[in-house]
Order: C-alpha cells, then sequence, then structure tokens
C-alpha cells in the first residue's frame, strides 16, 4: 500500500497545466497500481496542505483536481430499491364487532 505522501510526490512531479483529472489519475495508477482514487484525491489535498508550492500552477491544478474529485465513487454506486407498498389487508368477514 502506497503512502498519502508517496502518492502527493507522484501527483507534484505530473501536475502541469491543462492536465485532466482521468489523465492525473492514469499517471499516478502507472507507478501505484493498487492505488484507489480516494487516495489520489487525498493525496492531491495533503499535497496542497504539505508545504509551499514550487510551482501556482501545479497547485491550481491539483486544487481543481482535488476539488472535483472528491465526492465522486470509482465504481457507481448500486441503485437503492424503492421501498415496496405494504398491501392493505381485508378486513374479515362477518366480524365487524357485532355481538
Amino acid at each position: 500500500m502506497s503512502s498519502i505522501a508517496e502518492l502527493a510526490a507522484v501527483l507534484r512531479q505530473v501536475a502541469s497545466p491543462g492536465i485532466k483529472p482521468k489523465e492525473l489519475i492514469h499517471a499516478v495508477r502507472e507507478k501505484h497500481p493498487d492505488v484507489t482514487k480516494k487516495d489520489i484525491v487525498r493525496a492531491a489535498f495533503f499535497a496542497l496542505s504539505d508545504g509551499p508550492a514550487s510551482n501556482a500552477t501545479q497547485s491550481d491544478e491539483l486544487h481543481d483536481f482535488a476539488l472535483k474529485e472528491r465526492g465522486k465513487e470509482d465504481e457507481p454506486a448500486a441503485k437503492p430499491r424503492k421501498a415496496k407498498k405494504k398491501k392493505a389487508r381485508p378486513e374479515p368477514r362477518g366480524q365487524n364487532g357485532a355481538a
């Protein structure tokens, strides 16, 4: 398992102006194939908060990537099932409370 710091270092190396999020993810997964998208996004935030950036445009790219991808899942979640309505029970015949 790759550490967040290692992933952040890779992100700093590959981030460049105009790079797309999918390209960033692919570049990191080339060096760390077992890493999840969630870990890559965390590493992007870590790279931003780790210290002063040497390149402002690189920081902007990582910031945009991290914000866009933070709520997305690796795989689409299963659709939630709709609750089935309960069928109304018919009242029993001849038992309406009269004696």
